[in-house]
């Protein structure tokens, strides 16, 4: 299993919980990018810079991502495109995306991006707080303890 992160938008604290997961568990984590982003060093941590452009980090985690990867993502379409190719998506506000949940939170995305089109707004997300982090780290947690319960080559 890799680890990859969407880390444009992504919050510092949940790369920060990244960071040690990655270590803890032996795993690598890559982080994609049109734009630098420190990492801690780490033989386990890297990060691609991708050029700027429309969607151009979310082409390469799909073109790289293989079955059983997890990526961290808000982005619903990314998230949409790497469960078609049997990885897991979770939010970095610890929103599992799965074939179950995946179309109806893109006809909402749609529908909320004809309101705004249309001149509505509705605002944006509420800032990100203490339980947020909380449920991504338990969710991380439980995606990690079942690769390592599934996993046939476990990490050393």
């Amino acid at each position: 299993m890799k680890i990859w992160v969407d880390a444009d938008a992504c919050p510092v604290v949940i790369k920060e919980i990244l960071f040690r997961a990655a270590e803890r568990m032996q795993l690598p984590l890559i982080l994609v990018a049109n734009q630098y982003i420190k990492t801690p060093p780490s033989k386990l941590i890297s990060c691609i810079q991708v050029s700027a452009g429309f969607d151009v980090a979310d082409n390469e985690i799909v073109a790289r991502v293989a079955p059983g990867d997890l990526v961290i993502t808000a982005d619903i379409p990314l998230a949409d495109e790497v469960i078609s190719k049997q990885a897991q998506a979770l939010s970095p506000r610890g929103e599992l995306y799965t074939k179950n949940n995946i179309k109806g939170r893109l006809n909402m995305r749609d529908f909320m991006d004809t309101l705004r089109s249309s001149g509505m707004h509705a605002g944006g997300p509420a800032a990100m707080n203490q339980s947020d982090r909380k449920a991504f780290a338990s969710h991380l947690d439980r995606i990690l303890a079942r690769y390592l319960r599934e996993s046939p080559t476990k990490p050393s």
